[in-house]
């Protein structure tokens, strides 16, 4: 079963459940998709799925932060929990050794030697580890490893 099937029989369920939240959360996504398919005239495969879930994970955590400064906790609890559904469409994320990893391979393999290789680096990581860890992150670290 592809992710737009899970999705989509995980909706079906909170739909028999009477699990409102879940089925609008699950809906925003479903939408989500279907826009992107409808826009670029496409069928959108599991890693296709998992960018556009990416997208949307980056917009709530924006959103969150910015309700919390204006101390609307219960905006900011609305975008929790659709966070908290789209997460679990994720795929498992890396460990800090295994990121670690990953940045020292791909910092070897290109041959970086400073800050002005770092599109390089993240172009690798990118097409290797997305999904899987947070990119800002990600950016940060091969920021400090190139600086040394």
């Amino acid at each position: 079963m592809n992710l737009k099937q899970q999705i989509a029989e995980d909706m079906k369920a909170a739909m028999r459940e009477g699990d409102t939240k879940r089925r609008d959360a699950i809906r925003l996504l479903r939408a989500a998709i279907k826009q992107r398919e409808v826009d670029e005239r496409i069928e959108l495969d599991d890693t296709e799925v998992v960018a556009v879930i990416e997208k949307m994970l980056k917009q709530r955590r924006d959103s969150i932060a910015q309700y919390e400064a204006a101390q609307r906790t219960d905006l900011a609890d609305a975008e929790k929990y659709e966070v908290s559904v789209l997460q679990a469409y994720m795929p498992q994320a890396l460990s800090d050794g295994e990121l670690e990893g990953a940045i020292n391979e791909a910092i070897s393999a290109v041959g970086a030697k400073g800050q002005q290789d770092m599109g390089r680096v993240m172009a690798v990581l990118k097409s290797e580890i997305s999904g899987r860890a947070d990119m800002a992150r990600v950016s940060a670290l091969v920021k400090t490893k190139l600086a040394t």
